[in-house]
């Protein structure tokens, strides 16, 4: 048995790294006063933790029960709060115990790309206002290419590159590979406990209407399919050894599912697009909704 892991370690790492607070769970949000623990007082408690090993079949002996709670806030508050606030749960909840060195370098970078794409995101929206055309390229829209001097064109096409693909990389690379070492401890020897409860079934679809979303406008299809590809081997090769995937596991790995599903029939949907199109050149073609948005709802008002 692995040895027990300290109450809310890792919210109070994340705020010992940043004060983060937004990362924490619902009954610890906007907590004023909080005394939080010393550099000092948290390094017996990190160096305690077992190192990550595969998960062998003794240790998948107790399968965890369908985490109502975790993936029902989870959820909610992705939609509500934006993607990633409460990552903290699921590294609290995670079946096997995550190393601290990916641990330490997964919440320096989720921080560092959600920063930069926090900043892009703000000058974005004010552009909107002034009539920036999110359908458009940078170098194309009516209020940026008639800017002199020219070189400021070039300025805001490298404020874009960081914040949609820069940002965008370092923000859901670590998060995707929490989700993966998340499910990667989410089996079980006994198949009768391969099963979804009825809770999880209405949850599966809200939750893969949310990974849709965040393919689709973080434009991080390739990151997606190469997780989901990496959850679907490990599945098989765990089958060979007699493993099924438990309630968690399903859920998660039929939320992904349901969002290639989506992703799929969006792109069939605007496949002849020709503005688009030309926005998104090339062999992989995922539209953004917002750039669907600007182009085909908000210019009929």
């Amino acid at each position: 048995m692995p040895s027990p892991r300290p109450q809310y370690f890792q919210q109070n790492l994340f705020l010992e790294l940043n004060h983060v607070c937004f990362l924490l769970p619902p009954n610890l949000w906007l907590i004023r006063g909080v005394k939080l623990p010393t550099r000092e007082k948290l390094s017996p408690l990190i160096r305690s933790f077992p190192r990550h090993s595969s998960v062998k079949a003794d240790e998948a002996a107790s399968t965890a029960p369908f985490h109502l709670d975790l993936w029902f806030y989870f959820t909610l508050q992705n939609w509500i709060l934006d993607f990633g606030r409460p990552i903290a749960m699921l590294i609290e909840r995670s079946p096997r115990t995550l190393p601290r060195s990916m641990i330490y370098v997964s919440i320096i970078t989720f921080i560092m790309g959600a920063s930069i794409h926090l900043v892009g995101d703000s000058v974005n929206h004010r552009l909107i206002f002034s009539g920036y055309q999110n359908h458009l390229s940078v170098r194309e829209n009516p209020i940026i290419k008639n800017l002199k001097p020219e070189t400021l064109i070039d300025s805001f096409e490298l404020l874009y590159y960081y914040d949609e693909y820069l940002g965008h990389s370092l923000w859901y690379i670590p998060f995707f590979l929490i989700l993966f070492m998340y499910f990667s401890g989410c089996f079980t020897p006994t198949k009768t406990e391969s099963v979804m409860p009825g809770a999880a079934l209405l949850l599966v679809v809200p939750s893969g209407l949310y990974y849709w979303y965040l393919v689709t406008e973080g434009q991080i299809f390739i990151l997606f399919i190469f997780t989901f590809f990496a959850m679907l081997a490990l599945v098989l090769h765990q089958k060979r050894k007699r493993l099924f995937l438990d309630s968690n596991g399903l859920f998660l790995f039929y939320s992904f599912a349901i969002t290639l599903l989506l992703v799929a029939l969006w792109v069939a949907w605007l496949w002849n697009d020709p503005v688009l199109r030309k926005k998104y050149p090339g062999v992989i073609y995922v539209p953004e909704p917002w750039a669907f948005y600007t182009l085909h709802v908000s210019s009929r008002h």
